[in-house]
C-alpha cells in the first residue's frame, strides 16, 4: 500500500476541486490549477477531502497513487497558500533588475540576459548594497516556479572554487580546496 496515495487531500476553506473526464481542476483564492489524471487511479472528493484508489497492485500504479496524491496536495497548498522561491545571485557586478514580466540579468557575459516570464509568476528583486542581488519568485504552481527558478540558475550555476553563480538562498555550496603553491 502507498504510504503517501492513501493520505487524504484536506481541502481548505476557499478552494475547491472537481472532477470531470479525468481531470481535477482545484480553485482557490490565488488561482486555478488543472490536472489530468490517469483513468487507472479513482479520485473521490467529498466532505471537503480528496482521497485517491488504485484499480490494482502493478507497479506502475502504485508509483502512480503517490504521485497524483502529491501532484493534487501541491495543487492545493498552492492555490491557497502560493509558493515562493528565493535566489542569490553571487558575484562582482552581477545585477538583477525586474520590470513588470521581464527579468533583466547581468552575469558577468559580453552582454545581458533577459527573461520574458508566464503571467501566472510574480517577480521582484531586491539589491542592498554590500549584499547580493536576490531574486524572488511568487507562484500558485509548484511546477511553473520550479522550471523557471531552474532556467535562471542554468545560466551560472554555483561553482565550486570561488562559490560565484546564482544559489537558492540558504543553499550550501560544496567547496574544493584550490591548487597549493608548492615551496
Amino acid at each position: 500500500m502507498s504510504r503517501i496515495g492513501i493520505l487524504p487531500v484536506k481541502l481548505p476553506e476557499g478552494v475547491t476541486a472537481t472532477l470531470d473526464n479525468n481531470v481535477i481542476v482545484v480553485k482557490g483564492p490565488l488561482g486555478e490549477l488543472h490536472q489530468e489524471i490517469n483513468k487507472e487511479i479513482k479520485v473521490k472528493i467529498d466532505n471537503n477531502q480528496v482521497v485517491f484508489e488504485r484499480s490494482n497492485d502493478q507497479k506502475r500504479n502504485k508509483a502512480m497513487h503517490g504521485l497524483y496524491r502529491s501532484l493534487i496536495n501541491n495543487m492545493v497548498t498552492g492555490v491557497f497558500e502560493g509558493f515562493t522561491i528565493q535566489q542569490e545571485l553571487v558575484g562582482v557586478g552581477f545585477k538583477a533588475i525586474s520590470k513588470g514580466q521581464r527579468l533583466e540579468l547581468s552575469l558577468g557575459y559580453s552582454h545581458d540576459i533577459y527573461i520574458e516570464l508566464a503571467p501566472e509568476i510574480k517577480v521582484e528583486t531586491l539589491t542592498e548594497r554590500r549584499k547580493n542581488p536576490i531574486i524572488t519568485l511568487k507562484s500558485h504552481d509548484k511546477q511553473l516556479i520550479g522550471q523557471v527558478a531552474a532556467r535562471i540558475r542554468s545560466f551560472r550555476p554555483p561553482e565550486p572554487y570561488k562559490g560565484k553563480g546564482i544559489k537558492f538562498v540558504g543553499e550550501q555550496i560544496r567547496r574544493k580546496a584550490g591548487k597549493t603553491a608548492s615551496v
